[in-house]
């Protein structure tokens, strides 16, 4: 299945178990810590910082296509469509290869200067919802006609690791996949940590154009 993707970055062995696997991080307000070895890819800039393939997404001023792969777990994010509300359009990380409604348009936006996630499923923006409790605090959601402050993240890339990470501009908390989650939520992604030290916070692009 690989073979048949134009990958963006290569598939790196998954790193050791995050911290936020034995316990579970409250979502906040407050920016997070990028350890070392991280950078903020950020337009055209990233041309200077990245080479070849990967600054084709990173320094992208139009829409381009790419897939979600968690780093945890080995699945694509996926916006579930199908779901009743309050969660549809939830993005979880669960489907094996990738498709449609596993492909995202990444945007770039220079007056911000943060990119936008847009679903191809459903042709609507990803949203962090803040205003949800519990176990859906801050869960990233396809549900957006425009991309505001909920739906702007900044683009991390760590070049040792050739791995990526999105960071929410609403909360200033990292994309982490909720890999002990069970049920309809299980494998979901939320904005709700501190740091991108694990592979719960990491993930690979795709090039899907």
């Amino acid at each position: 299945m690989r073979r048949t993707l134009v990958v963006l970055v290569s598939l790196c062995s998954a790193l050791g178990l995050s911290a936020l696997e034995t316990a579970a991080a409250q979502p906040g307000s407050s920016p997070a810590a990028v350890p070392g070895g991280w950078q903020e890819v950020q337009g055209a800039e990233a041309a200077g910082a990245l080479d070849g393939a990967r600054a084709r997404v990173a320094a992208a001023d139009a829409a381009e296509p790419v897939a979600i792969q968690s780093v945890r777990n080995d699945r694509f994010a996926t916006a579930e469509v199908n779901y009743s509300a309050p969660h549809t359009g939830v993005l979880r990380a669960r489907s094996a290869r990738p498709g449609g409604w596993e492909t995202f348009d990444l945007i770039w936006d220079e007056g911000t200067e943060t990119y936008a996630l847009k679903s191809k499923a459903n042709n609507r923006f990803v949203a962090v919802e803040r205003n949800f409790t519990g176990k859906s605090a801050n869960v990233l959601r396809a549900r957006s006609t425009t991309a505001g402050a909920w739906e702007r993240f900044s683009l991390w890339y760590n070049e040792d690791l050739d791995r990526w990470a999105f960071q929410s501009e609403l909360n200033g908390r990292f994309v982490a996949m909720e890999n002990n989650y069970t049920g309809s939520l299980q494998y979901v992604l939320r904005a709700r940590s501190e740091t991108v030290n694990g592979g719960w916070e990491q993930f690979h692009l795709y090039d899907r154009s």
